[in-house]
C-alpha cells in the first residue's frame, strides 16, 4: 500500500493566506512537504509561513498577483532558487465579486472572476510543468467548486468560472499524463470560510441547505485539505483528470438556493 506522505516533495499553493489555501499548506507540510505559499499581499500570508515553521516545517511566503503572468512566473523562481524543485501545485486562488443573476453582471466582474478562478491556472501550471517535465512528473491541484457541476443561485458568473477550471483540468490530464504529471480537481460544497460566509452565516440561506445535508454539517478547511494531501501525494499516481467532490452529500439531495 502506497503511503500518503511527501517527504522530500516541495509543493506550492496560490490563495493560501487563510481558509482553505492555509488549511491545505498546513496539511501538506504536516505530512513533510516544504511548502511555499503565496497571496497578493505578503503580510496576510506570511503568518501561514511562520506557522508552519514553528511547527518544525520548512515554508516561504511569496506575494504573487495571480492574476499577473509575471508575478507567477517570478513566484515559480522564487519557489526553485529556494527549494529546488517544484513536485505539487494547488490552484486555490479565488474570487466572487458578484451575486446575483447572471445578467446583472458587468464586464468588468465578469473579467476578474474568469481571470482569477480560471485563468491563473493556466498560468500557474504554464510556469510549474517544464520543471515538473524535467523532474519526471508532478501533481497540479485545482480548487473548483460544486457551484461549476451545476448552476448555483446569484453565483451565475462564479459557476461558469468553475466550470471552466473543471474543463481546463480535465484538458491539462489528458495533455500532460505522458509526463506522469496528474492533474485533477476538488469541488467543495458551502465549507466554512470567509470566502463563503454569505451562504453559512445568512440563515435563510444556510437553513435550507443545513436541514438538506445528508452529513448534517458544512464543511471545515481541513475536510478539503485530507483530499488534497491525496491527490498530492504517490498514493494518487493513476488518479487524473478527475473531479472530487466534497460536499457533505448536497449535491446528491438538493441544489444551492
Amino acid at each position: 500500500m502506497t503511503e500518503v506522505t511527501l517527504q522530500g516533495k516541495v509543493a506550492l499553493i496560490t490563495g493560501a493566506s487563510r481558509g482553505i489555501g492555509r488549511a491545505i499548506a498546513l496539511r501538506l507540510a504536516q505530512a513533510g512537504a516544504k511548502v511555499v505559499v503565496s497571496s497578493r499581499k505578503l503580510e496576510n500570508v506570511q503568518p501561514v509561513a511562520d506557522e508552519i515553521e514553528a511547527a518544525g516545517g520548512e515554508a516561504l511566503a511569496v506575494q504573487a498577483h495571480v492574476g499577473r503572468m509575471e508575478d507567477v512566473t517570478a513566484l515559480v523562481a522564487r519557489t526553485m532558487e529556494t527549494f529546488g524543485r517544484v513536485d505539487v501545485a494547488v490552484n486555490n486562488a479565488g474570487t466572487n465579486p458578484h451575486f446575483g443573476p447572471l445578467l446583472t453582471a458587468d464586464e468588468g466582474q465578469w473579467d476578474k472572476i474568469l481571470d482569477t478562478n480560471t485563468k491563473s491556472v493556466f498560468r500557474v501550471c504554464k510556469a510549474v510543468v517544464p520543471h515538473m517535465e524535467a523532474q519526471g512528473g508532478g501533481k497540479i491541484v485545482n480548487m473548483a467548486s460544486i457551484a461549476g457541476l451545476r448552476p448555483s443561485a446569484g453565483m451565475g458568473v462564479y459557476s461558469v468560472s468553475k466550470a471552466a477550471m473543471i474543463m481546463l483540468t480535465q484538458v491539462l490530464a489528458m495533455e500532460l499524463g505522458h509526463l506522469d504529471i496528474q492533474v485533477n480537481a476538488i469541488a467543495p460544497g458551502v465549507i466554512r470560510t470567509r470566502f463563503s460566509q454569505m451562504l453559512w452565516q445568512t440563515e435563510q440561506i444556510a437553513g435550507p441547505i443545513l436541514s438538506s445535508l445528508p452529513l448534517g454539517r458544512f464543511g471545515e478547511p481541513e475536510d478539503v485539505a485530507e483530499l488534497a494531501l491525496y491527490l498530492a501525494s504517490p498514493a494518487s499516481d493513476y488518479v487524473t483528470g478527475a473531479v472530487f467532490v466534497v460536499d457533505g452529500g448536497l449535491s446528491v439531495v438538493t441544489a444551492i438556493g
